[in-house]
């Protein structure tokens, strides 16, 4: 494994829900509209502007983001590396149990509680499993036929 993906695995695996929840959710909106806000973020996650703000300042003093208010969040080369590890187990989930035919809230929510509490080995696994799976339709097929 390079090293900056042992470093962002290590990083992720020390850090609180709630602190993965921020970056995962701060690195989605700089993906998908280019920048985050505190607005965003909080109606993202259906909290208040100012717990927003509060944790934003404590992700910017541990080295995770650059801040500044009105302005936007800009990830710092950990922050980046951090919140696309969070995403990437985020995504590989979802598509391994989505790919059985589960609905999404059941996803969604299933997703959101193991994702804080998976190995890095373990989403190894997983990913390899799904990529397998991804490539092979008769054997999903299969598979859902044993779960009914």
């Amino acid at each position: 494994m390079p090293a900056a993906k042992k470093k962002a695995a290590r990083a992720t695996s020390a850090k609180s829900p709630a602190i993965e929840d921020y970056l995962e959710q701060i690195h989605n909106l700089i993906a998908t509209k280019g920048y985050a806000r505190v607005v965003d973020i909080a109606e993202n996650l259906s909290i208040s502007q100012a717990s927003v703000t509060n944790m934003v300042q404590r992700l910017a003093g541990e080295g995770y983001l650059l801040y500044e208010r009105y302005r936007g969040i800009v990830l710092t080369d950990e922050g980046r590396m951090v919140g696309e590890a969070i995403a990437r187990r985020h995504d590989v989930l979802s598509r391994l149990l989505s790919g059985f035919g589960l609905d999404p809230e059941t996803v969604h929510r299933d997703v959101e509680g193991m994702e804080h509490h998976i190995s890095r080995q373990t989403l190894e696994v997983l990913t390899l499993l799904m990529e397998e799976l991804e490539a092979n339709p008769a054997l999903v097929t299969r598979l859902k036929q044993r779960l009914r």
